[in-house]
């Protein structure tokens, strides 16, 4: 979550300005600046090619997901997700996020991951209770079970993702979102790039090597 307020908005008005009139400088992705290899090859877990890094309690990660689809339509991937299980609030939302993919088998739609944002960054002061009654209303209006509602087969199922989850985050050593791991070796580097489009670049180019 170190990326700053201010880069974030740049990628934002980037993303508007460039997307139909980029000077494209053909310049090459950079090692160190635009991406770095992982310190492990996590090819074996199936991630997505491209899969966006990223906790529901980070407030750039919020700003970030209206970008995805722009980004998925330029470099011609559909992202998958990864939510990350390095501190406990990260832990937690974790779980509602990982509630929500094993019933719908898939990542949930923008609308659903806003509502998600939402509650999970709601007001301090927004009670328990509240808290609870959010997250039902966000689970029922799609049909699907609340986490506060499963039984312990829908518990276990629900471990058992978030501590994939969680042997992923470690092993990438990824510590600040929002991010992007390209073929289960890359690790996009978000700070080092100007706007989205630049993003976009130096996800194709990872795309294209071995």
């Amino acid at each position: 979550m170190k990326i700053s307020a201010f880069r974030l908005f740049s990628l934002i008005l980037g993303l508007i300005i460039t997307v139909g009139c980029s000077d494209n400088t053909n310049t090459q992705p950079t090692e160190g600046v635009h991406y770095k290899a992982l310190p492990v090859n996590l090819t074996t877990y199936r991630l997505a090619p491209v899969t966006e890094v990223f906790s529901l309690t980070c407030g750039h990660c919020r700003t970030m997901e209206p970008l995805i689809p722009e980004l998925e339509k330029i470099t011609g991937e559909h992202f998958g997700k990864l939510h990350v299980t390095f501190n406990q609030g990260a832990q937690i939302s974790a779980m509602l996020y990982y509630s929500a993919v094993m019933q719908l088998e898939a990542v949930p739609d923008s609308a659903m991951m806003e509502a998600l944002f939402a509650t999970i960054q709601a007001p301090e002061g927004m009670t328990p209770e509240a808290r609870k009654t959010a997250i039902d209303k966000i689970f029922h209006q799609r049909q699907l079970v609340s986490p506060y509602d499963f039984d312990e087969l829908q518990q276990a199922q629900l471990m058992e993702m978030i501590t994939l989850a969680s042997e992923i985050s470690q092993k990438s050593q990824i510590n600040a979102v929002p991010t992007f791991i390209v073929k289960g070796k890359y690790q996009v580097l978000t700070g080092g790039h100007k706007d989205a489009n630049s993003i976009a670049d130096t996800i194709a180019y990872l795309l294209k090597q071995s």
